[in-house]
């Protein structure tokens, strides 16, 4: 079956760096869209990238957009979020989600189009 497994959170000072990995099973990863997700407490989930690994093309939101990395290495079927330059307002918990469509502005806007979700690992920052 199809999983999906976070990994890299952690507590880290403002201006530091975490890479996340999402590693996955269960399905063809190039042929489909891995997207990193964050919710914070009494917030809604929001998009934070997307990588359609079949050409690599990638979308991120504004928010993170020039101090976040996406990249996929489809022979180990993981999916990786650099984060640099966190700032506080990055804590969050962060969900990898996969959908079998291309990852697009949109599909960042919509994450209940995604069928199968992580389960979230916790990134803080301090300030």
């Amino acid at each position: 079956q199809v999983q999906l497994v976070e990994s890299g959170g952690g507590l880290v000072q403002h201006g530091g760096s975490l890479r996340l990995s999402c590693a996955t099973s269960g399905f063809t990863l190039n042929a489909y869209n891995i997207g990193w997700f964050r919710q914070a407490p009494g917030k809604e989930r929001e998009g934070v990238s997307c990588i359609s690994t079949s050409d690599g093309s990638t979308h991120y939101d504004g928010s993170v957009r020039g101090r976040f990395t996406i990249s996929s290495d489809n022979a180990k079927n993981t999916v990786y979020l650099q984060m640099n330059s966190l700032k506080p307002e990055d804590t969050a918990v962060y969900y990898c989600a996969t959908g079998r469509f291309q990852c697009t502005f949109s599909s960042l806007r919509n994450y209940r189009w995604y069928n199968y979700w992580g389960q979230g690992t916790q990134v803080t920052v301090s300030s």
